[in-house]
């Protein structure tokens, strides 16, 4: 089984950067852009690839947990490589109500830009990114790819973005 590599996770960007601006697929017709989601958190999943097991198993935990990133009023979205079609037919199998974004063409551009492409294999590695309502990444996790990071580490940063900025949850 494939882990994250140490390039990777020596490229990931870190807290406290800018979040890279980026214009991804959310339908066929449809694009949305980093900078669509400022005013509010946004927390960020790039993942290897729909159907995949543990994929699966990761987005279904976010899915189930929407309530609770509602509560810090914080929009997740999912990207991966794979294309529009098959983003649109996972998320409707999936019962998915939040958006994946296609980073299929060119293929790799966004996640290469969060320091999170796995060049060798073609896909994302799994990261994760919350962002603050300015553009600024709060904090940021590389998980080895067969390996579901769960939402702890999310929901403790939410968490702590509520308690810097004052924000109610």
């Amino acid at each position: 089984m494939p882990t994250a590599s140490t390039s990777a996770a020596a490229r990931i960007l870190p807290a406290g950067e800018r979040a890279p601006e980026f214009c991804l697929h959310s339908t066929p017709d449809q694009t949305v852009t980093c900078g669509d989601f400022l005013g509010r958190p946004l927390v960020l999943v790039f993942y290897p690839a729909d159907w995949s097991p543990v994929c699966g198993d990761q987005l279904a935990l976010y899915n189930e947990l929407l309530p609770e990133f509602q509560k810090y009023d914080a929009q997740i979205v999912g990207i991966s490589v794979d294309g529009i079609w098959c983003h649109l037919a996972y998320a409707e199998q999936r019962k998915l109500h939040f958006p994946l974004l296609s980073d299929f063409q060119p293929k790799g551009t966004v996640a290469e830009a969060f320091g999170v492409y796995r060049e060798g294999e073609g896909v994302s590695g799994r990261a994760l990114f919350v962002i603050d309502a300015e553009g600024i990444i709060r904090w940021s996790y590389l998980s080895p790819v067969g390996v579901n990071p769960g939402a702890d580490g999310i929901l403790r940063a939410l968490e702590q973005l509520t308690i810097s900025t004052g924000a109610h949850s």
